[in-house]
């Protein structure tokens, strides 16, 4: 296929309740929204990067800087084979994952639609739903947190995600395992804590029966995440740390985890989280889709990516209405008993409103051969 033309937009969208991490909190996102087209048919994707560098060094400018001067004017034109092909046009770029995965998801989507399949059949999915978890960010007090877990459990959602850091976590997290002793729990640090001064309270986390405890050191570490792996019971999740084919190996290697969030936005698309995934398969390693705040857009590739049969652990894949009042597609992502069906039609299965899109893009750039 020739990619005839692409159209980058940003679409300001606001959440529906401030969501906060250890590095900080949000409530207005700026997605990017991409189309790549080849033969009147149109790809579509999300860049995933935030606002700031509070999680990656990419950002939103940044990404936007990435995909106008470098990725774009020399994909569009190019002749690909398939997705996984879609930037052999500009291997020279190094880094800019999220930037590069815009890109290359979108040209998922299009191979998907122009050969008349879903998205999760072009990757090789194996269901036709996938269990549903949520992510709930820091509270100002653990009445608060408590009364959050409860009606996420009662809306049916089969894992529970805590956002901890240090002075918010194990006397907070005892109050929410005291009132559901039975609940899926799992904490996530965001790389809040240090080995040298924390390892006490994170070896505290162990009495509390968690399904695991993500990303609790350094965001580019493995060492360190070794070195506590082999004092927990609790699995250690890595998210951050996980880039690459190859991050997922070291990691493997010097037993710095037992289970890995893929997220394609952060390993560089869908090929890489495929590879990931197949990686992690062979050693019997549990690997689940974690989320980024994404509209329905990138929800769907997320979706997509979910299905395939290593993904034991629910993902962040939550209802659109868990995050926004309104979204940008339809029909809006909305589970059933605790399980997301999957869209069957071409491609992603969902239809991007063009109408809404529109009139919230703040600004917008094509690109021709």
């Amino acid at each position: 296929m020739i990619i005839t033309r692409a159209e980058l937009r940003e679409v300001p969208l606001s959440l529906k309740e401030w969501f906060e991490i250890s590095s900080g909190g949000m409530q207005e996102r700026r997605a990017l929204l991409l189309t790549l087209e080849a033969d009147g048919v149109h790809g579509w994707a999300e860049c995933v990067a935030g606002e700031d560098p509070g999680y990656s060094y990419e950002t939103t400018d940044t990404a936007w800087i990435a995909l106008t001067r470098w990725l774009l004017p020399k994909v569009v034109g190019s002749e690909v084979e398939d997705a996984r092909s879609v930037l052999d046009a500009v291997p020279w770029v190094r880094g800019h994952r999220m930037a590069k995965a815009a890109v290359e998801m979108a040209g998922w989507d299009l191979q998907a639609k122009l050969n008349g399949v879903s998205l999760a059949h072009l990757l090789g999915g194996t269901v036709d739903s996938v269990p549903v978890g949520v992510s709930i960010g820091l509270q100002k007090t653990d009445d608060a947190l408590v009364a959050k877990v409860e009606g996420h459990l009662a809306e049916g959602y089969k894992k529970v995600k805590i956002k901890i850091k240090p002075g918010r976590d194990v006397e907070m997290l005892q109050a929410v395992r005291a009132r559901f002793p039975d609940a899926p729990l799992m904490a996530d640090a965001n790389s809040a804590y240090r080995l040298d001064r924390d390892l006490d309270r994170l070896k505290a986390l162990d009495e509390l029966g968690l399904m695991m405890i993500e990303q609790p050191l350094a965001h580019d570490d493995y060492l360190d995440h070794s070195v506590l792996q082999a004092q927990l019971s609790t699995p250690v999740c890595l998210d951050e740390s996980i880039r690459s084919v190859g991050d997922t190996r070291l990691a493997l290697h010097l037993g710095s985890t037992r289970i890995v969030n893929i997220k394609p936005g952060r390993v560089g698309g869908l090929a890489s989280s495929v590879d990931i995934h197949d990686v992690c398969q062979a050693v019997q390693m549990p690997v689940w889709c974690g989320g980024m705040l994404e509209s329905g857009i990138g929800r769907a590739h997320n979706v997509a990516l979910a299905t395939l049969p290593g993904f034991q652990v629910p993902g962040d894949i939550s209802n659109s209405k868990r995050y926004w009042a309104e979204d940008i597609i339809e029909p809006e992502f909305e589970m059933v008993d605790g399980m997301m069906p999957v869209p069957t039609g071409p491609g992603i299965g969902v239809t991007p409103r063009m109408d809404r899109i529109e009139s919230l893009t703040t600004r917008k750039e094509v690109f021709h051969p």
